[in-house]
């Protein structure tokens, strides 16, 4: 990671010649232009996620105290969050953006993780844990950690081989997986995918086969133990790099401590977490 100063300057000149170039479209606000500018407030966002600071409020007021002179006129937080959140596509069309650059991987992976809201412990009944339509929070089984979970789950499709992700979307805690895979898949098919289990069924699978994908289903932990050491190692390196893609976001880029208190507020951190993820492997920070 380059020094905070060069790291500020560098992201701000990334975002502001996306605006400029009219590649990261913002939407209409009403009223006068504000003081501090959106690159200002999408910069400071995008660089507390490349940090992995968990709080939004400290994070200001170090940019207060250490970095006045490149941001004179910083709003005061809550006004930050909603603009923050007002702005959250600028990040998904800028990560669009960016890897539309690369050709995707022949092969593709697709897998969901937890995104908790709140302990199953805490939930009394309906709340405020809502986005469009009818997605709603709700209790899921978290299979990596092999227990239960309150809120939603974050779908990825990503490259075999350069594990940038293509495609995500938040989805229903308790969803059928195949559904999952096939808007993740919308617009695009991939020679062949790797996926587990819960995401196939042998018409689905026999369905992608006839489009022109393979599909190979990763085997389970018992078949695993079958299978020849040779192909048993092959087989591990190849699954290990979706949960790799999936620890990065949630574990070191701090989205499982995402501090969310609405669907908005998570929305628009996961796809922050998901650009700052993005520029890292691409080598652009």
């Amino acid at each position: 990671m380059m020094p905070l100063a060069d790291l500020f300057v560098h992201v701000f000149v990334l975002v502001d010649d996306a605006l400029l170039a009219g590649i990261v479209p913002v939407p209409r606000r009403p009223g006068p232009a504000p003081a501090c500018s959106d690159a200002e407030v999408l910069t400071i966002a995008l660089v507390r996620h490349l940090l992995r600071r968990p709080g939004e409020r400290a994070f200001l007021a170090e940019v207060r105290q250490n970095w006045a002179h490149y941001f004179p006129h910083l709003p005061a937080q809550s006004e930050f969050n909603r603009r923050v959140r007002w702005l959250w596509g600028a990040f998904e069309h800028l990560r669009q953006h960016v890897v539309r650059l690369l050709p995707e991987d022949a092969w593709q992976q697709v897998d969901t993780t937890a995104l908790p809201v709140k302990h199953p412990s805490r939930v009394r009944g309906p709340d405020g844990w809502h986005g469009p339509g009818d997605l709603r929070a709700g209790f899921g089984r978290d299979a990596a950690h092999g227990e239960w979970f309150y809120g939603f789950r974050l779908a990825l499709r990503t490259d075999l081989g350069t594990r940038l992700v293509r495609a995500w979307g938040i989805v229903p805690a308790a969803v059928d997986e195949r559904q999952v895979a096939e808007a993740l898949l919308e617009g695009t098919r991939p020679w062949g995918l790797l996926l587990d289990r819960g995401f196939t069924g042998r018409a689905w699978v026999a369905a992608q086969e006839a489009q022109g994908t393979h599909v190979v289903v990763t085997p389970g932990r018992a078949e695993r133990r079958r299978l020849p050491a040779a192909v048993r190692r092959p087989v591990a390196v190849l699954r290990n790099r979706i949960e790799t893609t999936n620890g990065e976001l949630t574990e070191r880029l701090g989205l499982v401590r995402h501090g969310a208190k609405t669907f908005w507020g998570l929305l628009t951190r996961v796809a922050a977490t998901i650009l700052a993820h993005t520029l890292q492997l691409l080598r652009l920070v």
